[in-house]
């Protein structure tokens, strides 16, 4: 069975999600605005390419599924500093702003 507050989560995030041109499911801009990781409460970037919510103060990434944030702190991923590394330089080079600036 689904936890009840899971489901409710899906529910929501599946509500904000809109197709795209090539009905390709993607992100609502909206909701990348307000995410936050659910530990520090702290902006994420959004890694489109990896399917991927990156937290670089805890080194935590969060996978998408489906077009659907799984921002459960249980199911993230806390990567090395090698792979750290990687992410932020990718981060700084294709520009990947936070998903909202901090104290806004």
């Amino acid at each position: 069975m689904i936890d009840p507050g899971r489901l409710a989560t899906l529910r929501l995030f599946r509500r904000v999600f809109r197709p795209t041109q090539e009905t390709v499911m993607a992100l609502d801009p909206l909701l990348l605005e307000i995410l936050a990781c659910p530990e520090d409460k702290g902006p994420l970037h959004h890694i489109a390419d990896e399917q991927a919510l990156y937290n670089p103060r805890l080194t935590r990434r969060y996978r998408i599924d489906d077009d659907i944030p799984v921002m459960l702190i249980d199911e993230s991923e806390t990567v090395d500093a090698a792979e750290h590394d990687r992410l932020m330089a990718k981060i700084d080079a294709e520009g990947i702003a936070p998903t909202f600036e901090p104290g806004s």
